[in-house]
C-alpha cells in the first residue's frame, strides 16, 4: 500500500451532469477532495457525490480557474498534504492511472519534478512520443499532480490570467526556475476539449477550437504576457512567437466556426489592446 497521501481538486463553472459524473473516475484513489465551486447564483452541492472525501467550497462567482487552483493548492498544505491532483470538470480518469502516477512519484527523486502527468487523450493531432517518460514543453493542467512544494517555490499560478495560458504559464516557470515535468507516456486520460475540429485549405491546416468569445479576448491578452515574461528563455524553441501568433487563428474563426464571429474578432482585438494598456485579471466588459 502506497505511503503517499493525495489530495485532489476539481473546479465547477456551470457543470452538466456528465461533468459531476466525472469525480467518479478518481475519487477513490484520491484521499481528500477540495470541490471549487466557480458557479454564479445556485450551489450544486446538492449534486456532488455523497462522500466524506469531499470538501465544497461554493464561491457564488466565478474567481477564474488559477485563484481556484491556489485555493486548493494552499487547503491541500494546510491539511499536510505535498502533492495535489488538479482537474478541470471535463476530465475523466482510466483505471488505474492516478495509482500510476503515484508509483511514479515513489519511483523517481520528485526534488527537481513540479509536475507528474499523463498523456492527454483529445482531439488535438499531438503525436505520442514513443518513449514511456519526457519532459514535454508544457502540459494541461488537468489531470496532472502537482509537487506543492515546488508550487510554493515558483509563487504558484497567476492569479491574474484568470483562465487561458495559466498551464503554458506555469510549465514555463517551472523549467524557467530548473524543475521538470514527468510525464508517463504509457498511463493516458481522456480530455474533452469540446467542439474542436480541423480544417484544410491548401498549404494550411487550421485548428477550429469554437471557443467562446471570451476566452478569445483571455487567450490574446495572456498569451502576449506570457511572451514577456519567457521569450528570452525561450529562444532555442520559438514557441512564446507561436503563442502571439494569433492571425491563423483569426482566419479559422472567420472561415470556419459558425458562431459569434464578430464578437471572437471584437475580443482578440480587446485582448491585445488590453495587454498594451497593462490590463489585468477578469474580463473587464459587459458584453
Amino acid at each position: 500500500m502506497s505511503k503517499i497521501k493525495l489530495a485532489g481538486m476539481v473546479t465547477l463553472y456551470n457543470p452538466t451532469d456528465d461533468d459531476i459524473k466525472n469525480i467518479d473516475t478518481y475519487i477513490d484513489d484520491i484521499d481528500v477532495l477540495y470541490v471549487i465551486d466557480n458557479t454564479e447564483g445556485k450551489s450544486n452541492e446538492d449534486r456532488i457525490p455523497k462522500s466524506k472525501k469531499i470538501k465544497y467550497i461554493f464561491r457564488n462567482e466565478n474567481v477564474g480557474v488559477a485563484t481556484a487552483l491556489n485555493e486548493a493548492a494552499k487547503m491541500a498544505l494546510k491539511d499536510g498534504y505535498k502533492y495535489l491532483l488538479t482537474n478541470d470538470q471535463d476530465t475523466t480518469f482510466r483505471k488505474g492511472v492516478i495509482k500510476g502516477l503515484i508509483k511514479d512519484i515513489e519511483e523517481h527523486d520528485m526534488k527537481d519534478i513540479g509536475i507528474v502527468t499523463p498523456w492527454h487523450n483529445t482531439k488535438l493531432m499531438d503525436k505520442k512520443p514513443d518513449t514511456r517518460f519526457d519532459d514535454p514543453h508544457d502540459v494541461m493542467t488537468s489531470g496532472n499532480i502537482l509537487n506543492l512544494e515546488i508550487w510554493k517555490k515558483i509563487g504558484g499560478f497567476k492569479d491574474w490570467f484568470f483562465i487561458d495560458g495559466i498551464d503554458i504559464e506555469y510549465c514555463m516557470n517551472l523549467h524557467k526556475n530548473g524543475y521538470k515535468i514527468l510525464r508517463d507516456n504509457n498511463l493516458i486520460i481522456d480530455h474533452n476539449l469540446g467542439d474542436l475540429f480541423y480544417k484544410k485549405l491548401p498549404g494550411r491546416l487550421y485548428l477550429c477550437t469554437n471557443h467562446a468569445a471570451i476566452r478569445r479576448y483571455y487567450i490574446m491578452r495572456n498569451y502576449h504576457y506570457i511572451f514577456d515574461m519567457y521569450y528570452k528563455y525561450d529562444k532555442e524553441t520559438s514557441y512564446c512567437y507561436s503563442l502571439i501568433a494569433q492571425r491563423h487563428n483569426i482566419v479559422g474563426v472567420l472561415l470556419f466556426e459558425k458562431k459569434d464571429k464578430f464578437k471572437k474578432i471584437r475580443n482578440y482585438i480587446r485582448g491585445y489592446k488590453d495587454y498594451k494598456k497593462g490590463i489585468k485579471g477578469k474580463y473587464p466588459y459587459n458584453k
